[in-house]
């Protein structure tokens, strides 16, 4: 009897184990997992091949945490996304007025030829480098052009400094009346008020920007050297 009762007993823990992995027929009779045979194990080698069906109540399908998850990813995203657009986007490039360093004045027969020499600073506000490209000036003189330079793949800048430029510009004086002004002896200081049209083109981070400034500065004329010499500007 004693042999029977511990048959029995472990009948019934073996049952009790197959009541987790089987299925109840409409004759209410339990039917263990054919898979399985009711061990809740399946057989190596079947992995990839079988599908695992779970009830929608079971935590498995409502992990802890998902909305915090979810909160953290979206701000760091977002983080993200303004810091690269806080250091990439588009800032403007500054350029201080023209400065007037220095003319030298040659007397020809029937011209008057000059070397001004001016600079400016120019001013990168970005966290990138930029290509200073192109430089044109031109110089007037009443409206009439007497001058021009153009310069090409000038400089670059490093991000958030300043680059000082200094461009040399010929001058051809021919009209009669201004070349009989600047070689007059009875006249002490030859004046000439010269206006400065200065373009430049600058490109980074594949934006290209053009920037112009006008600029008006005093020259004298009259002093045929070859040595730099200074003269009042006007901005």
């Amino acid at each position: 009897p004693d042999i029977m009762g511990q048959n029995q007993e472990k009948g019934n823990r073996r049952l009790s184990k197959w009541l987790d992995y089987g299925s109840i027929t409409n004759d209410s009779q339990w039917d263990p997992c054919p898979t399985c045979q009711g061990t809740g194990r399946i057989p190596r080698g079947q992995e990839a091949q079988l599908v695992a069906v779970i009830p929608c109540s079971d935590q498995r399908l409502k992990p802890r945490h998902t909305k915090l998850y979810v909160s953290i990813s979206v701000v760091l995203c977002l983080l993200i996304c303004s810091l690269i657009l806080f250091f990439l986007f588009p800032r403007t490039v500054e350029v201080s007025p023209v400065t007037f360093q220095s003319s030298m004045v040659y007397f020809t027969q029937d011209k008057v030829e000059m070397t001004i020499i001016n600079q400016l600073n120019l001013s990168n506000q970005n966290f990138v480098t930029i290509q200073v490209q192109d430089l044109d000036l031109q110089a007037l003189i009443y409206e009439t052009v007497v001058g021009k330079t153009k310069t090409s793949n000038v400089t670059t800048i490093n991000p958030r400094s300043q680059k000082t430029l200094t461009v040399k510009t010929s001058i051809v004086i021919d009209d009669p009346g201004l070349n009989n002004y600047c070689k007059s002896s009875s006249i002490r200081i030859h004046t000439l008020f010269l206006h400065l049209q200065m373009t430049i083109k600058v490109s980074f981070l594949s934006h290209a920007e053009q920037l112009s400034s006008d600029t008006y500065e005093y020259i004298d004329c009259g002093t045929n050297s070859t040595v730099p010499h200074n003269f009042p500007q006007l901005h």
